[in-house]
C-alpha cells in the first residue's frame, strides 16, 4: 500500500508534488483504442495497483469517453485521493467519436462549466493539475488561461498547464499565471518538443514536461501492429497504414536490439529514453494490463549509457503524420 513516497528513489515533481518517474495515462481505458474490449473493473484494478507503488501522476480528460474516463478514475480514487497527483483537461468537445471529429471550445463560459463537471465526475473538490487541452483559435489564449488561473484562485485546481502549444504560447500564458506543466507527445518516433524548444522551455521555467504516447500508441513496444478494429483510432492514422508500418518496423527492430543488449523490454527502453530527456519529464504511458503497468513502472530503473542514448537519438523518423490520413479536425491526446 501507499507509503508516502514513490517506490523508486528517482522521485520527480508535478504541480509541486512528488511522483514516481512514470505516471499513468488513462485515456485508453475508456476511449480511442479498441473500446469494444473496455473492462472498467480491470482498469480500476490497474489504477489502484499503480497507486500501491506510491503517489503517481494519474491523467484523464473530460473528452475521453467523453466523460466516462473521468468517472472511471473517480471510482478508482474514491478512497485513495491523496495517493494520486490527479490531472484532467478541458477545452475539447467530441462531435463524432467514430469519425474523430473533435472541436475546440475554450470559451470562458465553457471552461468554467467544464471544471465543475469534471470535479463532479471525479468525485473530488479539486484536481492537482488542470490543463487547457488545446488552444482555441477563436478565443484568445489569455482569456482561456485566465479562467484556468481563476480555478486556482477558487481552489478547484492546485496548478494549471497547457497541452500541445508553442514556446510563444507558453510565454504568453506564463506572464499571466505560472505554467506548472506542458503535456505534449514525445517519444522515439515523435520528437517535436525537442526540435521546437518546448521541452527546454519547461526545464528553464521549472515546469513539468508530461509526454503522452511515449510508447508510440503501443507500436514502440513491438507487440502492436497489423490491422486494427474500425473503432480503434489507429485504424485512421497515417503511421499505422500497412505501408507506413512496413517502414516503421525498422524503428522497432532497432529498439528491440538495444533492449536485448541492456536486459530490458522495448517498452522499457522507449520510456527510459524519454526519462533521460530531463529530470522534469514524467511520461504517462497508458495500459489496461497489470503486467504492462509493472513493466512500465520498472522502466525508471533501466539505465541507458551515453552511447546507447546516442544510438536511440539516431533512429530514423517515423513514416506518416501523427494524426489522421489527411489531418483530423483536431488532435486529441
Amino acid at each position: 500500500m501507499f507509503t508516502g513516497v514513490p517506490a523508486t528513489s528517482q522521485t520527480r515533481h508535478v504541480a509541486g508534488r512528488a511522483v514516481g518517474p512514470v505516471g499513468l495515462g488513462c485515456m485508453g481505458m475508456s476511449f480511442a483504442y479498441t473500446p469494444s474490449t473496455r473492462d472498467d473493473d480491470a482498469s480500476v484494478a490497474v489504477l489502484r495497483r499503480a497507486l500501491d507503488a506510491g503517489p503517481q501522476l494519474v491523467d484523464t480528460a473530460d473528452v475521453y469517453g467523453p466523460f466516462t474516463n473521468e468517472e472511471l478514475v473517480g471510482r478508482a480514487l474514491r478512497d485513495r485521493r491523496d495517493d494520486a497527483v490527479l490531472a484532467t483537461k478541458g477545452g475539447l468537445v467530441v462531435r463524432d467519436e467514430r469519425a474523430e471529429v473533435i472541436d475546440r471550445d475554450a470559451r470562458p463560459e465553457h471552461l468554467r462549466a467544464a471544471i465543475d463537471a469534471s470535479l463532479q465526475r471525479l468525485g473530488v473538490d479539486h484536481v492537482d493539475l488542470w490543463y487547457l487541452h488545446r488552444v482555441d483559435p477563436d478565443v484568445p489564449l489569455e482569456e482561456s488561461w485566465g479562467v484556468l488561473a481563476e480555478a486556482v484562485q477558487r481552489g478547484k485546481a492546485r496548478a494549471i498547464g497547457l497541452s500541445e502549444v508553442s514556446v510563444d504560447e507558453l510565454e504568453r500564458a506564463h506572464a499571466i499565471h505560472p505554467v506548472a506543466a506542458l503535456q505534449s507527445e514525445l517519444s522515439l518516433w515523435t520528437r517535436d518538443p525537442i526540435l521546437e524548444g518546448t521541452l527546454d522551455w519547461c526545464a528553464r521555467h521549472g515546469a513539468a514536461f508530461v509526454p503522452f504516447c511515449p510508447l508510440g500508441r503501443g507500436y514502440l513496444t513491438g507487440t502492436v501492429g497489423g490491422t486494427f478494429d474500425v473503432d480503434d483510432m489507429r485504424s485512421r492514422h497515417a503511421r499505422f497504414t500497412p505501408e507506413a508500418q512496413a517502414v516503421n518496423v525498422r524503428i522497432v527492430e532497432q529498439v528491440r536490439a538495444i533492449a536485448a543488449g541492456v536486459g530490458a523490454t522495448p517498452a522499457q527502453v522507449a520510456l527510459a529514453w524519454t526519462l533521460a530527456q530531463g529530470p522534469h519529464v514524467v511520461p504517462i504511458p497508458g495500459t489496461r494490463n497489470p503486467a504492462h503497468l509493472d513493466e512500465n513502472l520498472a522502466a525508471a530503473d533501466v539505465v541507458l549509457d551515453d552511447a546507447t542514448l546516442a544510438r536511440l537519438d539516431l533512429l530514423p523518423p517515423a513514416e506518416g503524420a501523427r494524426y489522421g490520413r489527411s489531418g483530423p479536425p483536431v488532435r486529441p491526446a
